[in-house]
């Protein structure tokens, strides 16, 4: 499953591993970099916000061309057996959004890894490198998974009602109360990141504070944001975490606000 590793693991693993940079090119060139990362910028792997949209089953939402995602990692270096570890200088939420998405394209979650800190936190520590390493590129083939986290809008609709079910918004409080889906509880990504560390809350810490949202592992967990960004950093955690069931509505609310489906305020 896709998961956080420490800056010790990172910097223990030799080169069988791929270090994935999703800050702006300006940032990976002109601040520097983790020793043998590729620049795999976040726009670069974002759809603009008319991504496809669905009535009952579960669209494509933000994520990127096919095509266009084969040519970015085929040219960054990565095989689909290649252990991935991303990272940003925003707590882990940009890296968060490549790691979900090469995971709803088929790349094994189990070589997939977030930095449990950001480029700021590594920078303290360790050093850094401003030189681009030398890349011979792949053919990178995409495997679509016979099933994957994406749940439509229709599914997220019958979460607010379903008791067994637990309907995230990851966004912050005054979006929350401007408009939410329906049933839908409050959780800000941000909470489950630690200021000092800018990584993950330790893990007693994180499963208190989704406790206190009603987030457990009993639970079937659905998450949604705006555009599908903060609840990648969420799935991560969750993942991470232990918890088995938790669905993506890649869609969010560009989508759930296009169709013109209802919500409520606080």
């Amino acid at each position: 499953m896709t998961d956080f590793v420490s800056a010790e693991w990172v910097a223990s693993q030799d080169e069988d591993i791929r270090i994935v940079d999703v800050r702006d090119a300006w940032e990976y060139d002109g601040l520097g970099h983790l020793h043998g990362a590729v620049s795999v910028p976040f726009d670069s792997f974002r759809a603009d916000e008319h991504g496809a949209e669905s009535d009952t089953d579960a669209g494509d939402g933000m994520l990127p061309d096919e095509d266009d995602w084969v040519q970015l990692l085929s040219e960054a270096g990565i095989t689909p057996d290649s252990e991935i570890v991303a990272y940003d200088d925003h707590h882990g939420v940009f890296a968060a959004r490549f790691l979900v998405t090469a995971e709803l394209f088929g790349h094994d979650p189990d070589r997939l890894h977030l930095l449990d800190g950001d480029f700021s936190s590594w920078q303290l520590e360790r050093e850094t490198s401003s030189e681009t390493p030398a890349v011979e590129s792949t053919d990178y083939e995409v495997t679509r998974p016979e099933s994957t986290p994406l749940v439509g809008p229709d599914a997220v609709a019958d979460a607010g009602d379903d008791p067994d079910a637990v309907l995230v918004d990851t966004r912050e409080d005054e979006e929350y109360d401007a408009g939410h889906i329906p049933g839908a509880v409050l959780l800000d990504w941000r909470n489950l990141v630690d200021d000092e560390t800018r990584g993950l809350l330790p893990r007693a810490e994180a499963l208190s504070v989704l406790e206190d949202a009603g987030i457990v592992p009993e639970k079937r967990v659905v998450l949604y944001c705006n555009t599908a960004r903060r609840i990648s950093h969420t799935y991560v955690v969750l993942r991470h975490l232990g918890f088995e069931r938790v669905d993506f509505y890649e869609g969010s609310l560009t989508e759930w606000e296009a169709q013109g489906r209802p919500l409520e305020t606080n």
